[in-house]
Parts: C-alpha cells; sequence; structure tokens
C-alpha cells in the first residue's frame, strides 16, 4: 500500500514540475506584439521628457547649416583714404604705406596693427619663457640668433625670468618703405606694461621686481616680402630688427 502511495505521488510530482516548467517557458517568452506595444510605451515616455525639458533646453544652431558670411571688398581708393587718416599729418608716412598698398592690395595699416600687437606679446613672452620653438617663426634668423643666444646665456647662469604680460598702452608704425626687392619694412613703438623679476638658481630675485607693473617702450620693425604673388600669399610678417627709444 505504501509503495503504491509513493508511486502515485512520485508521478504526481514529475506532472507538476512539467507543468510548471512549460508555464515559464510560455510567460518568458514576448511575443511580436509585445514588442510593439512596449516599443510604443518607450516612445510615449521620450515625447513626455521631451516635453518636460523643452523650456530648460535651448538648441544650438547647427554650423554646417549657418551661412558664411559674405567677404566684403574694400576698394584700394578707400584703403588710400584710410591710410591718409591713419597717418595724419605725417604726409611720409603715408606715401609709405601706399607703396605697400601698391604691391600688395590686401594690406591694411589698422590690420597690420592689431596682428603686430599680437606677435609682439608672443615675443616678449616666449623670450620670457624660453621658448625658442615660438620664436624661430616670429623672428628673422639673425633676430632668433641673438634671441637664442640670450636664452642661452640665462640657461647657463640658472636664471629664470618670472614674468606677466600686463598689456600694449599704446601700438604707433613710425616708418614704413618698400625696398628695391619689394621687401615692405613696418616699424612700430610698443608701449606696454610688465610684471618683471629674473630669479637666480635659488629663487631668489637678483633684477626686477615681481610686484610692480613696469612701462616698457620698444621698437621694433617687421618685414614681409610682397614682390610676386607667390611672395604675397605668405602673410606672415618677421621681427627683423629691435631698437631702442631715445
Amino acid at each position: 500500500m505504501d509503495g503504491e502511495i509513493n508511486l502515485l505521488t512520485l508521478l504526481s510530482l514529475v506532472v507538476a514540475v512539467v507543468a510548471i516548467i512549460k508555464l515559464r517557458s510560455l510567460l518568458g517568452r514576448r511575443t511580436e506584439e509585445d514588442d510593439t506595444r512596449i516599443q510604443r510605451k518607450r516612445e510615449a515616455m521620450s515625447k513626455q521628457v521631451a516635453g518636460s525639458q523643452s523650456d530648460k533646453v535651448v538648441a544650438l544652431p547647427r554650423r554646417d547649416r549657418e551661412p558664411e558670411p559674405a567677404e566684403s571688398i574694400v576698394s584700394v581708393a578707400e584703403v588710400e583714404e584710410r591710410i591718409k587718416a591713419f597717418a595724419g599729418a605725417n604726409t611720409q608716412l603715408a606715401t609709405r604705406l601706399m607703396d605697400i598698398l601698391r604691391l600688395d592690395s590686401k594690406f591694411e595699416p589698422d590690420t597690420f596693427l592689431r596682428g603686430a600687437k599680437q606677435a609682439y606679446e608672443m615675443i616678449v613672452t616666449a623670450f620670457a619663457e624660453g621658448n625658442r620653438r615660438i620664436l624661430r617663426d616670429l623672428l628673422s634668423a639673425d633676430v632668433f640668433d641673438s634671441f637664442s643666444r640670450a636664452i642661452s646665456e640665462r640657461e647657463q647662469q640658472n636664471l629664470v625670468i618670472d614674468q606677466s604680460f600686463v598689456g600694449i598702452n599704446k601700438a604707433d608704425i613710425l616708418e614704413a618703405e618698400v625696398s628695391s626687392k619689394g621687401v615692405a619694412s613696418v616699424t612700430v613703438r610698443f608701449v606696454s606694461q610688465l610684471i618683471s623679476a629674473t630669479r637666480d638658481k635659488a629663487g631668489e630675485i637678483i633684477e626686477g621686481d615681481d610686484s610692480r607693473v613696469k612701462d616698457v617702450t620698444d621698437i621694433w620693425t617687421f618685414s614681409r616680402d610682397i614682390s610676386t604673388k607667390e611672395a604675397r600669399r605668405n602673410l606672415n610678417w618677421k621681427l627683423v630688427g629691435t631698437q631702442s627709444p631715445n
């Protein structure tokens, strides 16, 4: 009797297990209709989130859709008038600047000065840091050699320049000319402010003051070959000479 009961019980358990496994397989399977329903719910949630954030998010314009600004065309006559106004009473300077304009129709004194100011700050900063790589691109070979020697002497003495460039107060074109070979030269006087101090190996200040703003005046000459159309494609002016103010 007990054996029959045990056998029946065992058969019942087997049937129950098979039923459970079958039920789980059916519950765990996702039909195509289920996928469609879930996708619809996701899309509805996305729209709801987008709507709630629309007042907080500002879409940035796509740069590839922005129309490029039309290039302004300025006649040589207009630039000549600007040069005359720029030079003021210095008619000789106006004549020399227009000599450059006749070879390079894109030359403008104001544009040149903006570039010269940037170059001045870069050169002064690079020299203080001993950055020969930047200097090489901005200086003529002779001037670069002079600056590089000064940096080497500083390095040999274990001296470091602690410098902060405050700004340029004024920049004026003093002279301009075009050589017989078509090389343009423009001389600029810069009046700038620096905080500069030279420190020795121990970090002690041996020259300058790291807490005082110093006025500095430099007269630099920049040069560029404008003799041919090919040469004028290189828009970079290089520092070819420096001098102290009188």
